[in-house]
């Protein structure tokens, strides 16, 4: 009966472990993700700053017309690229140090 018991037990640890392993793979990709939507966002946030602020002296101009402005496809390769390059810098940066 008590072998039973433990057999079972190490069958459901060993079913962790397994589960442990397949969500490793997924943790950088996450990660990558998030980082990069962070800094993409940051360089939008930035963006459509300097766009209000310098459409603010222009009479007439309102949020809307610069957040048209500022979202483009140009501008979306930019932030992607940018953001590529801000998550390699910083996890060589996190793994050097």
């Amino acid at each position: 009966m008590v072998r039973e018991a433990e057999l079972a037990s190490v069958l459901e640890y060993g079913k962790e472990i397994k589960m442990k392993r397949k969500n490793k793979h997924l943790t950088p990709v996450l990660r990558a993700a998030i980082e990069m939507g962070s800094i993409i966002f940051l360089f939008y946030s930035n963006l459509l700053m300097g766009e209000f602020t310098h459409s603010s002296n222009v009479l007439g101009k309102s949020l809307i017309s610069a957040v048209q402005d500022v979202f483009s496809v140009t501008n979306f390769i930019i932030a992607v690229i940018s953001s590529l390059i801000g998550y390699v810098v910083f996890e060589y940066l996190r793994k050097k140090l």
